[in-house]
């Protein structure tokens, strides 16, 4: 009984490595980036410029909870869902 409790932990032992490394290197890291990015687009406030997934460059002109409101040009004001927000542009 002993050697047959053995052989099962030395069959799945690799599996538990194998999944270890695969949530150490590609599962977290995404987790981390999608909680740096919710924050980012969080943080986003009046004026601050900001870049879509689409390449549109715009200013922020309100927050809402799903949508920013933003300006593309003196009279064209768009709503945006957060998750196409690339990035903010450095002031």
């Amino acid at each position: 009984m002993q050697q047959q409790g053995a052989n099962i932990l030395g069959s799945l032992l690799p599996l538990i490595i194998i999944f270890a490394i695969f949530y150490f290197l590609i599962i977290r890291p995404q987790q981390q980036q999608a909680k740096k990015h919710k924050e980012m687009v969080n943080n986003l406030k009046k004026g601050d410029k900001i870049v879509t997934s689409g390449g549109i460059i715009a200013e922020v002109v309100k927050n809402e909870e799903d949508f920013i409101k933003a300006k593309i040009d003196d009279n064209t004001e768009v709503k945006i869902d957060k998750s196409f927000i690339a990035k903010k542009l450095k002031s």
